[in-house]
């Protein structure tokens, strides 16, 4: 491929997949292999009909000594005669490593890309141009192939995403190395070649070096056709993102302590999207896609929402995030570091004082209003989540509650009392209500009233009362 060509077509990509906007100002990557040299390159010929404004960003890891350090001045020294802002940094990258413990890559990556924002928001850039090609992208899907991954991972490097309200762009992304190193000639650009990218300590040199190649006997295409694969899986993964994002709106609710979809919403879909869904609502959690989510916890999380699975489950995912299945909810729900607890729960109590009207209970997301009426003009509670008391029968102070281990009721039309566990699994309520759900109890520990669930025996209003006490009570997102 000529340069001309080439030159075409990396703008042709860029225009395409909307790279830049004219007039913009782009951080350019440049180590000085031949890689970001090209790069560079051809930006700067792109640059004066697109109107972009270029500056070149190297960094010196201090891995390679006086090698580093030359290539460094290299850099300077050709991006000065191209007349492009240069920025340097020298980072005593071995001395970061061993006092933070860090991978060796990693550090190095999270140092040049802190470097490379700090380029990009110095100059007011949009744009932070890297120089991975075809072949890197064949090489990075093959690596996930042989570790393992889903649909998103055969998506390899994307050619564009945002970083920090920066766009990561890849002009060179489905360019091949052997077209890299012919455009360096013919242009006659000088480039350094880095003696690390020949050592098999890393896993991706070895798949550069060993793997590749072997493999390329069973398929002279073989890079090709992982790129390709590559194309292919990330239009599909950006349909199948979007159509999760969209069943996201539809089915999934929000509550104070993380969100819940109901499990028939969930199975309605089709399974692929019914992982992407569950992904996406731990994604958006706080878990991280690449360490943990992975495909045995949302299989899981998946397979207890079908029928024949347990009523009420519960997992830990780690992360601080908890989900399970209360019935026919699927929740997932923060928990507390400390105790292990679904934030906002807890026990709590409160005293009714004289003349109270109004209470909101946060713990339990309830509303209870209370109003005194004359006996006679009483007029029976409209449902369970109302109750009305004849007022001197009571015995107070009168105290809203949590549940306490052993609570009993003696329910109206039983003989007996009855445990309020029992009562709250015949009424399905979800394990993470119980624990807020509020109790009326009057001064001597007699529960009066479960709102919503039951009313107790005690201070029935007759023909013979004289004051009704009655409470309602509202709980957020639900009607009676």
């Amino acid at each position: 491929m000529g340069e001309q060509e080439l030159i075409h077509k990396i703008w042709s990509e860029a225009v395409r997949e909307k790279l830049w906007t004219p007039a913009d100002t782009i951080v350019v990557a440049v180590s000085g292999g031949p890689d970001s040299t090209a790069l560079l390159d051809m930006l700067y010929r792109i640059a004066p009909d697109e109107g972009l404004k270029l500056v070149a960003a190297h960094v010196d890891h201090g891995f390679r000594g006086e090698e580093s350090a030359q290539e460094a001045e290299a850099v300077r020294i050709w991006a000065n005669a191209l007349g492009i802002a240069c920025e340097t940094i020298y980072i005593d990258m071995p001395a970061y490593i061993e006092e933070t413990g860090m991978n060796a890559q990693a550090a190095a990556r999270q140092r040049r890309y802190e470097f490379l924002h700090q380029v990009a928001a110095q100059y007011g850039a949009s744009r932070i141009a890297l120089a991975h090609h075809a072949d890197d992208q064949a090489e990075t899907v093959l690596m996930r192939i042989l570790r393992g991954t889903s649909t998103s991972g055969l998506a390899g490097i994307p050619m564009a995403r945002s970083e920090k309200n920066v766009q990561l762009i890849r002009p060179l992304l489905r360019i091949n190395k052997t077209d890299i190193l012919n455009y360096c000639t013919m242009r006659g650009l000088s480039f350094s070649e880095d003696s690390s990218n020949n050592k098999r300590d890393y896993s991706r040199n070895r798949i550069r070096l060993d793997v590749l190649p072997a493999l390329t006997a069973f398929n002279p295409q073989l890079s090709e056709s992982l790129v390709r694969l590559s194309v292919i899986a990330a239009a599909e993964d950006d349909w199948m993102e979007e159509e999760a994002r969209k069943a996201y709106s539809r089915h999934v609710q929000s509550d104070p302590d993380g969100c819940r979809i109901d499990r028939k919403a969930l199975l309605g879909l089709q399974v692929a999207l019914q992982r992407r869904l569950i992904k996406l609502i731990l994604s958006h959690m706080g878990l991280e896609k690449e360490t943990t989510i992975t495909f045995d916890l949302i299989e899981t999380s998946r397979r207890a929402a079908e029928d024949g699975a347990a009523s009420t489950w519960r997992m830990d995912a780690g992360g601080g995030l908890r989900i399970a299945r209360e019935y026919d909810s699927m929740r997932f729900n923060r928990i507390s570091a400390s105790d292990g607890s679904v934030h906002g729960t807890g026990t709590y109590l409160y005293e009714l004082e004289e003349g109270t009207r109004r209470m909101e209970l946060s713990e339990a997301g309830a509303c209870l209003t209370f109003t005194w009426e004359e006996g006679c003009n009483y007029v029976k509670p409209a449902g369970r989540n109302e109750a009305a008391f004849d007022a001197d029968q009571l015995t107070y102070p009168l105290v809203i509650r949590s549940r306490i281990p052993g609570d009993r009721m003696q329910v109206l039309g039983l003989n007996g009392t009855k445990k309020v566990q029992d009562m709250f699994v015949d009424e399905r309520v979800p394990p993470s209500r119980r624990e807020v759900m509020p109790l009326l109890v009057d001064a001597t520990g007699t529960i009066l009233w479960i709102p919503g669930i039951r009313r107790g025996a005690a201070a029935q209003v007759t023909d013979m009362t004289r004051r009704v006490l009655r409470i309602r009570a509202d709980f957020a997102g639900k009607a009676e």
